[in-house]
């Protein structure tokens, strides 16, 4: 029977006193916490499967707060979700949810979060959604790295390969404002491979650099030769990222 295997990592990264980043997998979170090495789940590709990352707003209150909030909620309601309307309307209560979680705590006005996912439907979609600039990238399988993301986030300065600035994000302002999120349908087969990160791995680390550790491993090997790599690249930011597989009975991840 097929399968899809999930294995995913948070950490704090070198720089951060804590870790503000949130991961949902199924019913599984992991929030504001830190694995001590990569973990492999693995469903029968029987049902919907939500795998997300929530990276909180770094420099404003309340980040894990908004993180944890919307992967359990996101955790809640996955297996009902079936497509891109019923993603969309997800996000926008996550996003409402933030705001009124704040409502009455200063300590936490202006708390928020970005989120990116893939939500596996069986037996041939899946779609990616995000809101902020953590990121989906499809893996093929001759292992180029394609984002199927779209970044809420400016061109980067000349000069310079990104930006932390983000023109969107759950939560986030004084005052309640919607949004828009990005939600895109593609087709599932055996072999697809998704990574689903924060930008404590895309920042430190470039996606020609990715692309190549992804041609070469799988599972959690791929997942701690990821987070080492942006750890050699300083681990300026929380690490959290999730590694999607689709496979067929009798295969073996590394």
């Amino acid at each position: 029977m097929p399968y899809i295997a999930v294995t995913a990592l948070s950490h704090a990264g070198l720089l951060r006193e804590h870790n503000e980043d949130s991961l949902v997998v199924g019913p599984w979170t992991l929030c504001g916490t830190v694995t001590d090495s990569p973990q492999t789940l693995v469903f029968p590709l029987d049902r919907p499967l939500l795998v997300a990352v929530a990276d909180g707003l770094g420099g404003q209150p309340g980040g894990e707060v908004a993180s944890s909030l919307v992967v359990r909620r996101l955790a809640a309601v996955g297996p009902v979700l079936d497509g891109t309307e019923t993603v969309g309307e997800a996000l926008e209560v996550c996003n409402q949810a933030v705001y009124d979680a704040a409502e009455g705590h200063p300590e936490l006005t202006t708390m928020g979060t970005t989120v990116a996912g893939a939500l596996v439907l069986p037996p041939e979609s899946l779609l990616s959604f995000n809101v902020g600039d953590s990121k989906v990238f499809h893996v093929s399988e001759e292992g180029t790295l394609r984002q199927v993301s779209v970044d809420d986030s400016p061109p980067p300065l000349p000069g310079h390969r990104t930006t932390s600035a983000v023109t969107q994000t759950l939560g986030g302002s004084h005052l309640y404002e919607a949004v828009v999120p990005h939600v895109d349908g593609l087709p599932l087969a055996a072999g697809d491979r998704y990574l689903v990160c924060s930008d404590g791995l895309t920042d430190p680390v470039p996606e020609e650099d990715i692309e190549a550790l992804l041609r070469v491993h799988d599972d959690g090997k791929a997942a701690f030769e990821l987070w080492k790599a942006a750890i050699e690249a300083g681990g300026p930011d929380n690490i959290t990222l999730a590694l999607v597989r689709i496979g067929e009975a009798g295969e073996v991840g590394e």
